[in-house]
């Protein structure tokens, strides 16, 4: 069984998302979990959000009423590139430099299959 879950435009840059995404990509759902809510950057609270909705997802399906989520793991997870915000920021001498805002798009796939 398979549980999927997207997480979109979210305002955090897919650098820094996937630092995050290294440290559970390929655990255990209650050990991923773990690590998510414990770890001190500002992307696992997303990727928290995002799996816990696989989760769901997977024990909505039919059929799930006997699946137990300690059996499962996180088997897929990637982080693209959203849209980026352009801003400008005032500088000296009357320039002024870009600022990109950029945004992520998270994918999660949970399943008792390595």
């Amino acid at each position: 069984m398979i549980g999927k879950a997207k997480g979109k435009y979210i305002r955090h840059s897919p650098r820094k998302v996937r630092r995050v995404a290294e440290l559970i990509k390929g655990k255990g759902v209650e050990e991923a979990l773990n690590i998510l809510h414990f770890c001190p950057k500002a992307a696992s609270r997303e990727l928290e959000n995002v799996l816990r909705s696989a989760i769901s997802n997977l024990l909505n399906q039919e059929g799930s009423k006997k699946v137990k989520v300690e059996d499962f793991i996180v088997s897929k997870l990637e982080v693209n590139q959203g849209p980026t915000l352009k801003r400008f920021r005032p500088r000296a001498m009357g320039r002024a430099t870009r600022i990109r805002k950029r945004s992520s798009h998270i994918n999660i796939e949970v399943s008792n299959e390595v």
